[in-house]
Parts: structure tokens; sequence; C-alpha cells
């Protein structure tokens, strides 16, 4: 009797922790993370959606794209993303990378593939393309690229939109962000940004 006394004792304590903790955990603390996201960070908080005058906004119904979302280019006056895994690119209900190694036979054989479009596009040798221009993120999402890339496609896009590369190489640097705190990461420029950033003056 004892025995069964002390199981139910402690399975109660359990019981009363699960509930404690589902409680705190899995209630109270993402709403008070929530809440103060939409009070500190309302633009990030509602997905860093932009318009197409470049403009933060948090309606969707705005919205041309998110910053931190990265999608499909089918423009070629305009620059392109590197490329993606996540379902038929830049699907957020697919978010993944290959997953295949370095010496994977079907990696090697995209990247060959994609060096030889991106240099035909570019009118570049292969061996000018820059890595991000040719391998996806590992979350396949990815809405920036390297300075490298965005430089590699500076002239085409200059041309297709009656710019000058220095206008275009400018864009670039204004939507540059350099590394996180000043170490971490490489520098990067987000494609939705500098696209709309090319529109922008192409109309003007």
């Amino acid at each position: 009797m004892k025995d069964i006394y002390t199981l139910f004792r402690h399975s109660l304590a359990g019981l009363r922790m699960l509930v404690a903790m589902t409680v705190l955990l899995g209630v109270a603390y993402p709403l008070a993370v929530t809440g103060i996201a939409q009070v500190a960070f309302p633009w990030q908080a509602n997905g860093s959606l932009v318009t197409a005058t470049g403009e933060h906004t948090e309606d969707a119904d705005e919205a041309v794209g998110s910053a931190r979302l990265g999608q499909v280019v089918d423009d070629d006056a305009l620059f392109q993303n590197r490329p993606s895994a996540a379902g038929d690119g830049y699907d957020p209900l697919n978010s993944y990378g290959t997953n295949l190694g370095p010496n994977d036979p079907d990696l090697v054989a995209s990247i060959i593939e994609l060096e030889a479009q991106v240099a035909e596009r570019e009118g570049v040798d292969p061996a000018d393309v820059p890595p991000d221009a040719v391998t996806s993120s590992a979350s396949g999402l990815d809405p920036d690229i390297s300075v490298a890339y965005a430089d590699l496609q500076a002239p085409r896009v200059a041309e297709a939109n009656g710019l000058t590369e220095d206008q275009v190489r400018d864009l670039v640097d204004e939507h540059t962000t350099g590394r996180t705190w000043g170490v971490l990461g490489e520098p990067h420029v987000n494609v939705l940004e500098l696209n709309i950033a090319v529109r922008q003056l192409a109309g003007s």
C-alpha cells in the first residue's frame, strides 16, 4: 500500500510539473516573445514585407515579396538569386538543401552545368563564376547573394535597363550588408531590394 501511495504521489508531482511547464513554456513564453516582437520589431515580426517601391509594409496585399525570403527571378533584366533546392525553387513549405556531399556525382554534374549556364548568361569564363551562383543554401530560401555574384551580373543588368555599369554598381554598394557584428559571415546583397532599386532607377 505504501508503495502504491508513493508511486501515486510521484506521478502527481510529475503531472503538476508537466502542466506547469506546458503553461509556462508552451503558452506564456511564446505569447510574451510574440508581444515583445510585435511592439519592438513589427516589420520583422510580420514577415519583413517590401512593396514595389521598396517601402516596408505589414500589409501582405501591398507586398511584392519578403526581404527575408528569396524568390525565383524570371526576368533576365534583373539580378538573379542563387539556386534553390526548396521545392520548385524558394518554396517555404519545402525548405531544405540538396543534402548532397561535396563529392556526390549528381552535385558535381549540377555545378558544372550551372557554371556553364551562368557563364553564358553573363558572358564570362566558367572559372569566374562564384560558388554561390551554382550552389543552393542550406534552407533553399536565402534571399541574399555574394558581392562577387552581384558584381558579375552588373554589366548585364545595366545593359538590359539602359543604365551605366557605374550606376548599377553604386546600387549594389548601397544594398550590400556587411558582416554581422563585423565578424560573422561575409558581406551580402539582398536581391529583392536591389532589383526594386534597379527598376526604380531605370524608370526614372
